[in-house]
C-alpha cells in the first residue's frame, strides 16, 4: 500500500494545484472542483482508506490554499466524503451518464454547503455563474474516473 498511498497523495496534490492555478476572469466561474472529484473517486474506489477524515483534512488544505474561512471546505468535503462512501457500491455499478448526474448532485451539494457558510460569515452575493464549476466537473467526471482508475490499476492501489 506504500505506492498506493503515494498515488493517492499525488492525485490530491495535483487536484489542489489545479484548484489554485490562475485562470482568466471569464473562466474562474467554470473551474471544476478538482479536489472534490478526486475525493469522490477515492471514496468510491477505496472507501476503507479514504473517507470522512480524508475529506475533512483535504478541506482544511483547500481552506488554507484558497484563503477561505477555516473549516468552510472541511465541512462540505467531509459531508461529501460521507455520502460518497455510503453510496460507493451503488455509484460503482451505475452507467457513466448516471454517475455524471450523481457527480453533478454531489458537486452542487458541496457548492451549496460552501455558499451557506459564506452567507453566514459575510454578505458577498454568489456570482451568476456560481454553479458553472459543478456542471463542468460533472461533464469531466468520465475522464477523471478513467484516469484515476487506470492509475489505481497500474500501481495496484488498494
Amino acid at each position: 500500500m506504500k505506492h498506493g498511498r503515494l498515488i493517492v497523495f499525488i492525485s490530491f496534490g495535483l487536484a489542489l494545484l489545479l484548484a489554485v492555478l490562475p485562470l482568466p476572469d471569464w473562466a474562474r466561474a467554470f473551474r471544476p472542483q478538482w479536489y472534490t472529484l478526486v475525493l469522490i473517486y477515492w471514496c468510491i474506489a477505496l472507501p476503507e482508506h479514504v473517507g470522512v477524515l480524508g475529506g475533512w483534512l483535504l478541506g482544511l488544505l483547500v481552506d488554507v490554499l484558497t484563503g477561505t474561512v477555516l473549516g468552510q471546505h472541511a465541512l462540505s468535503l467531509a459531508i461529501i466524503a460521507f455520502i460518497a462512501t455510503s453510496l460507493h457500491r451503488r455509484i460503482r455499478v451505475m452507467p457513466r451518464y448516471q454517475q455524471m448526474l450523481t457527480m453533478l448532485s454531489l458537486l452542487a451539494i458541496e457548492k451549496l454547503l460552501s455558499r451557506w457558510i459564506v452567507a453566514i460569515t459575510s454578505d458577498h452575493p454568489a456570482p451568476p455563474m456560481y454553479w458553472g464549476g459543478a456542471v463542468v466537473g460533472a461533464l469531466l467526471w468520465p475522464w477523471v474516473y478513467i484516469i484515476l482508475r487506470d492509475l489505481r490499476r497500474r500501481f495496484r492501489v488498494g
